[in-house]
């Protein structure tokens, strides 16, 4: 089996917010295999934002530069995507649920 990348792991999470976002009414029987692989694919761009924040921090810690505050932590890129959705579904107040 080969390993989801980022760029497959946000494709999902993108296609999956425009189905929710267009839909007119929920679609119950398709909810839960959505949930799931948005839960997964979330964890999958959480992981490698987390693994490419620590390679930064390694490689600036060996120079003596520090790493911006926005590299330090991982809430801080959790808290980015979650902006990101916000301004996605910014005035897309018909989604029934």
């Amino acid at each position: 089996m080969t390993e989801t990348t980022f760029k497959q792991a946000y494709g999902t999470l993108q296609r999956h917010s425009e189905t929710l976002r267009n839909q007119r009414e929920p679609n119950i029987d398709d909810l839960l295999t959505i949930v799931t692989e948005s839960v997964d694919a979330y964890k999958v761009c959480k992981s490698r934002i987390e693994a490419v924040e620590r390679a930064l921090e390694e490689a600036l810690g060996s120079t003596g530069v520090e790493a911006s505050p926005s590299v330090k932590s991982s809430d801080d890129a959790n808290q980015r995507l979650q902006e990101i959705s916000e301004e996605r579904s910014a005035g897309d107040d018909d989604v029934p649920f």
